[in-house]
């Protein structure tokens, strides 16, 4: 049996973290904090059916695809998490009672009760932080050239949450600074075919969110969440709609937003 700092992935498994154009020309600089629903092989199925991993609890559905395909029109770098957020939520910080989920909605996780420190460390260690320094160092290096920066952090939220009924279709979410995030609104409004969510169905906080608030709040970066409800882009067709609409409005937006001087 392995040691408990062995390292967590085995040599043939999935990095916790891909790149799609590192050399990118936009200015948009695109994360997905629960793309991949991997779990690595050294910590079973977590107790949990392959029908349970397959749900929204294990990832954001819809949002890798909607991300490649955005990613591809803009032209833009996009890191990607390859592993479950049931193994560890890279959108929380470490330590947060939601960060390793005993229970996730109403799923008890039976393989994330009672872990040893060493355990949860090994989790951060090669999951977490490999994804986040990925962020960090392209994100330095960019502003370091002389780049200019806009975070678009990409997730997707269920049709029905706990037995309630969301009619949005989209979500822009944002903290302390609503600039980028009020033009997007004003935009997915217009489009005359929506319900649009304003910091709904959720809101971003420092204390619910880690990406967001560490690589572009605490750096000045103009910045935006966006949330697609996961039946609208749960096949190929709809997430290049949605991949589509977003490469038209982004640009339009910050076009707006350098008018204004940021």
């Amino acid at each position: 049996m392995a040691a408990i700092d062995d390292p967590l992935l085995a040599a043939d498994e999935p990095p916790a973290v891909r790149v799609l154009r590192p050399d990118g020309a936009s200015e948009f600089f695109l994360t997905a904090d629960h793309a991949g629903r991997l779990i690595p092989r050294r910590l079973g199925t977590l107790g949990i059916s392959e029908e349970e991993r397959a749900r929204h609890i294990a990832w954001d559905i819809g949002i890798a695809g909607v991300t490649e395909i955005l990613s591809a029109l803009l032209d833009s770098t996009a890191v990607l998490q390859t592993y479950s957020r049931l193994v560890i939520d890279c959108n929380r910080r470490p330590g947060h009672p939601t960060s390793i989920p005993q229970v996730s909605e109403t799923t008890p996780i039976p393989g994330n009760k009672a872990l040893s420190p060493a355990a949860v460390a090994a989790r951060t260690r090669d999951i977490f932080h490999p994804y986040h320094d990925e962020i960090r160092r392209r994100i330095e290096s960019r502003l370091a050239a002389g780049r200019r920066t806009v975070v678009v952090a990409m997730h997707s939220f269920t049709p029905v949450f706990k037995g309630e009924p969301r009619a949005m279709q989209v979500g822009i979410l944002y903290n302390r600074d609503a600039r980028l995030a009020r033009l997007m609104l004003e935009l997915l409004r217009a489009e005359g075919d929506l319900t649009v969510g304003d910091n709904a169905p959720y809101a971003i906080t420092d204390d619910s969110d880690y990406t967001i608030p560490f690589h572009a709040e605490r750096r000045g970066l103009p910045h935006v969440e966006i949330e697609l409800r996961q039946d609208l882009i749960a096949d190929a067709a709809g997430q290049r709609i949605w991949a589509e609409r977003l490469a038209r409005l982004l640009p339009a937006a910050d076009a707006r937003l350098k008018a204004q001087g940021r």
